[in-house]
C-alpha cells in the first residue's frame, strides 16, 4: 500500500495513482483527526472524494504516531491523552472514539487503537502494553459492532509482543479470539535489528488465521517484502518508496541508484531498462540527474512514480512467483540487490526467513 499520510501519497496525484494500479493506500487516522479534522472530511464525502481517489483505503489508528510524542502523552486503561504536535492542544484517543473517527473518514479497513513499544522497552513494559493493545482491541471490536456503527468497513485486529515470542503468541490468541477480518502484525520494523525482526514474525504469522488477510505493519525494502510473503503475510505499507524518491534515490532491478552520483550525468539509458514507468520509458537518467542537482520538484515527482511502480511491479512479480513455484529464486535475487538495504543476507539468514 502506498503511503499517503495526510491524504496525499506525496508528489502523486490521484490519476497518477490509479495508472499505477494501486488498488489500495494507507492514510493516517491521527493526522487527519488534527488537519483537517474527521468531521470535515466526512461533510465533504469521505476520504476517497476528498482526495479524489477511487480505490480503497486503510487508515491506521494513529496508535503509533501518539505514542511517538513519548513526554507528551498520558498512557491509562481510559486511551491516551496527548497534546497536538500542530497547535499544542489537548486531545485523548480512546479504543471507541478511534473507531468512530475512522467511521467519519470512511475508510475501507480501519484499525484499533494500540500501544507499540520501541526496541529498548523492558519485558515488564512490553507485558504491560501488549496486555492493554489487546483489552483495547476488544472495546475496538464491541465499538465496531455496535448497531449504530458502520457495517461497510473491515477491522482488523493487531497483534503486539515486542520481541518476545512468548508475548507474541500470547497476543496473538487473545485477538484472535476476539475475531477480526484481519490480521495485522504490529511492533516490528521500530529499530530492532533484521534477524530479530525476522525472528518475530516467524514465530507469529502461522499463530493467524489463513483464511484471513495478514498485514505486516510499516515493514519494508523490497528484501522484507518477498521474504515475508513467504512466511505467510499478504498485506504491507512502507514510506521508503516515496520517502527515497524525495531524497534522489531509486530502486532498480539492477539495485538501489543515487541519481545525484556523477557517472549518470552524461548518459542516454533509461533510470531502470527493465522497467515500465514513464519515468523510465521516457526520460534518459542524465536528464533525471539534471533535475535532481537543480533540486527541481519534478526530480522527485518522476522518481516517486518510478519506485511507487518498482513496488507494486514487484508484488506482481511475488504472485507470478507463488502460482509458478519460483518464489525462493525471487526471495534470492532481492537478497542479493539489497543487502545493503539491512536486509538479511543470502544463504543461512535467508533460509531462517
Amino acid at each position: 500500500m502506498p503511503v499517503g499520510t495526510q491524504a496525499t501519497v506525496k508528489s502523486i496525484t490521484a490519476d497518477e495513482l490509479q495508472s499505477l494500479e494501486a488498488r489500495i493506500i494507507l492514510c493516517n487516522a491521527y493526522h487527519l483527526h488534527l488537519r483537517p479534522g474527521e468531521r470535515t472530511i466526512a461533510e465533504l464525502g469521505g476520504l476517497q472524494r476528498f482526495m479524489g481517489y477511487p480505490g480503497l483505503v486503510l487508515t491506521d489508528s494513529g496508535g503509533y504516531q501518539v505514542f511517538s510524542l513519548q513526554g507528551n502523552v498520558k498512557i491509562d486503561e481510559a486511551g491516551a491523552l496527548f497534546r497536538s504536535h500542530i497547535d499544542g492542544t489537548e486531545r485523548q484517543f480512546t479504543p471507541e472514539n478511534v473507531i468512530e473517527l475512522q467511521e467519519a473518514l470512511g475508510s475501507d479497513i480501519i484499525m484499533p487503537l494500540d500501544q507499540p513499544v520501541g526496541a529498548d522497552a523492558t519485558p515488564a513494559e512490553a507485558a504491560q502494553a501488549t496486555a492493554r493493545s489487546d483489552r483495547w482491541a476488544a472495546r475496538a471490536r464491541e465499538r465496531h459492532l455496535r448497531q449504530d456503527g458502520r457495517r461497510d468497513q473491515a477491522l482488523f485486529g493487531i497483534v503486539q509482543g515486542g520481541f518476545s515470542a512468548d508475548l507474541r503468541a500470547q497476543s496473538a490468541q487473545r485477538v484472535v479470539e476476539i475475531g477480526f477480518d484481519g490480521y495485522a502484525i504490529g511492533g516490528l520494523s521500530v529499530g530492532e535489528p533484521k534477524q530479530v525482526m525476522a525472528d518475530m514474525l516467524a514465530c507469529t504469522a502461522p499463530l493467524l488465521p489463513p483464511d484471513r488477510p495478514r498485514y505486516l505493519m510499516g515493514v519494508g525494502t523490497p528484501y522484507d517484502l518477498v521474504a515475508s510473503v513467504a512466511l505467510g503475510v499478504d498485506m504491507f505499507d512502507c514510506v521508503l518508496p516515496t520517502r527515497l524518491a524525495r531524497n534522489n534515490a531509486a530502486y532498480t532491478s539492477t539495485g538501489r541508484k543515487s541519481i545525484r552520483n556523477a557517472v549518470y550525468s552524461g548518459s542516454s539509458a533509461p533510470l531502470d531498462e527493465a522497467c515500465d514507468c514513464p519515468t523510465c520509458m521516457k526520460y534518459p537518467v542524465a536528464y533525471l540527474r539534471h533535475l535532481a542537482m537543480a533540486k527541481e520538484m519534478l526530480a522527485a515527482r518522476l522518481l516517486t512514480y518510478h519506485n511507487l511502480r518498482f513496488y507494486l511491479r514487484l508484488m506482481e512479480r511475488v504472485r507470478q512467483a507463488i502460482r509458478e513455484g519460483t518464489l525462493p529464486a525471487l526471495i534470492e535475487e532481492m537478497a542479493a540487490l539489497y543487502a545493503h538495504e539491512g536486509a538479511a543476507g543470502k544463504g543461512e539468514e535467508t533460509a531462517r526467513w
